[in-house]
């Protein structure tokens, strides 16, 4: 959840009006926002690193207001967003309307060349014409970008925001794909010109820049974007150029955003648009770009600043948040978030989306807002319709018993992670047929976490090795589910509760696994025989286990459920032990 940082005296000013602490604390919580601090630029840089008295001293002591956002809420991102939609809420402003307007002069373009595609493919663009900036709104314009980044953005990998003062710079504009040491201009707060090359070697050491080298840094070839007189705007998703540097006299805005992902290039421009258009001449106006792709020969215009229609039915949203609120009401109340609302009918409702509100994707997030702008503490409290008495599902209650019963009789229990490298389950246990049955990640982060596990023997036995220099004998259990696929179930797997014991020791202790199954048996009330309620074990070979030390454990009904036996030393070695095991494993689902 992203934290907005924004100064009392701003958001006084912004609101035009002067909050208490506590009245802004409630006002926040009105609409669903949490008010996380009050602190300084100064407090914030000392709690952070320690700092001189010289360098203390130039820091401000005014109150800043540290706001937690909805991560879905980009608008609300800048102290612009953020007193706009209040506003609105508290009824002191009515919605505002965005529009593309014609420019008065040439529509800007941004030319783009088929080799970006290899890159970062898409371009979107706009125009903010006769803004003004003061030094608040720059250093909020400079944030939201900065917020934006990290945000929907992902860190600049899906987005990269570029922003130039118009009047440096001449259309039509071309975004191309060249080599790097082909790359040359004067970046950002620089005094002399690099080659793209030059400036990955630059900015390695730079502690903000140096995260999103590795975006490009590896392509054959750099985006980059040229004015119509090979001036170099910007080079994303790095840095821009010197040329076209925003300062506090910049009167017209060109706005680009490059991309790997279209639709949040469009809802990034849309943003930043909706909210700074406000100090343009024509408030909350744009002009358009016109982005021409050469290799399909495609034109589109942005900003789209589109709005969309939703119908919703009023006893839908009252199910979903538990009200019981009329269609006028409710009407009111979408309006107050923003979201223009119109009775069309009996029990329904036809709902305006701005720009703004690109979070809107579900009827869902209709019924939220309604439930935040009635207000949640006006929830009625009540008892459910259906009653039911909690408690424990009878394989958990089993589980517990046991666990309770086995630590008591010796045994140390661990805990090991449900997810495993495909080594673990196939060439470790010597069964390479396991992966068929497993379940496996699409997109493992380690190669520990490649497949949910069919065994509990592997966690058991790395705990053991873990541990393989504590006093013997050594003594592990595990009682957890393990994952097998099954196509049967809506969801192609299912959960299987096991227990698995490993006895390690100088020698390999058959009997300690056979004495812990009996014990297991008496505690499950299950005599040895071979009849329908009891259990007995067969002399079976398993891969896992010793040639000629292994038995197959047949419970009630005669149905198989696991192996005791000596650990084959291929097994034993390959998870860095050095010493014999006997290990138990069954399946307890047939006790339930």
């Amino acid at each position: 959840m992203p934290t907005v940082g924004i100064k009392k005296v701003v958001l006084d000013k912004h609101f035009q009006r002067v909050y208490s602490e506590k009245e802004f604390d409630e006002l926040c919580f009105e609409y669903g926002l949490e008010l996380d601090e009050i602190t300084s630029e100064k407090a914030a840089v000392e709690k952070e690193r320690h700092v001189d008295e010289k360098e203390a001293s130039a820091l401000s002591d005014q109150e800043v207001y540290k706001i937690d956002i909805p991560a879905n809420r980009y608008d609300l991102l800048s102290v612009e967003g953020l007193a706009r939609a209040i506003r609105i809420f508290k009824k002191e402003i009515n919605q505002p309307e965005y529009k593309v307007v014609k420019p008065s002069g040439p529509t800007q373009i941004i030319k783009v060349k088929k080799e970006t595609s290899s890159v970062r493919p898409f371009v979107v663009g706009a125009v903010l014409r006769d803004i003004q900036f003061d030094a608040d709104n720059y250093a909020s314009f400079i944030d939201l970008q900065d917020k934006l980044h990290q945000n929907i953005c992902r860190k600049r990998t899906l987005v990269a925001i570029g922003t130039h003062d118009l009047d440096t710079i001449e259309g039509p504009f071309e975004y191309r794909a060249e080599l790097p040491k082909d790359i040359k201009f004067k970046p950002l707060n620089q005094t002399k010109e690099y080659t793209a090359e030059e400036l990955m070697t630059l900015y390695a050491t730079d502690s903000h820049l140096k995260a999103y080298l590795p975006i490009i840094q590896n392509h054959e070839r750099y985006p980059v974007i040229y004015d119509s007189k090979g001036v170099v705007c910007s080079l994303p998703p790095i840095i821009n150029g010197e040329h076209s540097k925003i300062t506090l006299n910049t009167k017209n805005v060109l706005i680009e955003c490059t991309a790997t992902d279209l639709t949040k290039a469009i809802v990034t421009l849309d943003t930043i648009v909706s909210l700074f258009s406000q100090y343009c001449a024509k408030p909350f106006t744009a002009e358009p770009v016109q982005v021409v792709y050469e290799e399909d020969g495609r034109e589109e215009l942005y900003p789209k600043l589109t709005y969309r229609d939703v119908s919703v039915k009023t006893p839908t949203i009252n199910t979903k948040i538990g009200f019981q609120l009329d269609e006028t009401t409710m009407a009111d109340l979408l309006t107050r978030m923003s979201l223009t609302a119109t009775v069309v009918g009996k029990e329904s409702l036809k709902v305006k989306i701005p720009p703004t509100r690109h979070d809107i994707l579900h009827e869902c997030d209709i019924a939220e807002d309604v439930g935040i702008a009635y207000g949640f503490n006006n929830l009625v409290v009540g008892l459910p319709e259906s009653n039911t008495v909690a408690s424990a599902l009878p394989v958990n209650k089993l589980s517990e018993l046991l666990r309770q019963e086995v630590a008591m009789a010796g045994w140390t229990e661990a805990l090991s992670f449900a997810l495993c490298s495909r080594e673990d389950i196939s060439t470790r246990l010597r069964k390479p047929e396991a992966l068929n049955e497993a379940v496996h990640i699409s997109n493992p982060k380690t190669q520990e976490f490649q497949v949910a596990r069919t065994s509990l023997l592997p966690g058991v036995l790395k705990t053991l090795s873990s541990n393989r220099d504590m006093p013997l004998p050594l003594k592990l259990f595990e009682l957890q589910d393990v994952i097998l696929t099954d196509s049967t179930t809506d969801v192609g797997a299912r959960n299987e509760r096991r227990l698995a014991a490993v006895y390690y020791n100088k020698s390999a202790g058959f009997e300690i696994v056979h004495g812990f199954l009996d014990r297991l048996m008496r505690l499950l009330d299950v005599n040895p025989g071979k009849t329908d309620k009891g259990y007995y074990i067969v002399a079976e070979d398993d891969a896992t286990y010793f040639p000629g030390r292994c038995a197959a454990i047949y419970g009630p009904n005669n149905v198989k459920i696991g192996y005791l036996g000596s650990l084959h030393p291929e097994v034993i070695t390959s998870f860095g032990l050095t010493l014999p095991c006997a290990a138990i494993e069954i399946n307890l689902e047939p006790f339930i």
